[in-house]
């Protein structure tokens, strides 16, 4: 089942602790609410998106130019039966070196073909991660 969690990839020419920084600085590459603090190991914060989309989000691993991991506490996504699909999901952030660049490898471990969000979810983070993400870390805004 893990290999069917919702995955991508990109490389940039940024220094692994400069993704990680990015990464970390959600308010610049996510549009919608964000309160609370995203950079420090053990804090909650929560994103909301107009009335469609409100989470928080437990950093649970933080290790410097390596890896993020966000732990989903709390979900409301108002488009699906289920609207709690993604409590208790990971959003993981691998951070790694390969042929002289950088490459962030991006999963949301429970974010799964089987549930109703998976698209529509899939379809976000796609945009999120590979575009709004990756052209912050290249040139600070997204």
């Amino acid at each position: 089942m893990s290999g069917q969690n919702y995955t991508t990839a990109f490389k940039v020419d940024q220094a692994p602790e400069e993704v990680f920084d990015a990464i970390n600085n959600v308010r610049g590459w996510w549009t919608g609410a964000i309160e609370g603090s995203t950079d420090e190991l053990g804090a909650e914060f929560t994103y909301q998106y107009e009335n469609l989309h409100k989470s928080t989000q437990k950093i649970t691993e933080l290790v410097p130019g390596k890896k993020v991991v966000w732990h989903v506490t709390e979900a409301e996504i108002n488009f699906v039966e289920d609207k709690s699909e993604w409590k208790g999901t990971d959003i993981v952030f691998d951070i790694a070196e390969k042929d002289g660049k950088t490459e962030v490898r991006f999963t949301h471990v429970g974010l799964v073909p089987a549930i109703e969000c998976y698209d529509s979810c899939s379809d976000a983070w796609g945009y999120y991660v590979k575009s709004s993400l990756r052209e912050f870390i290249a040139n600070g805004k997204a």
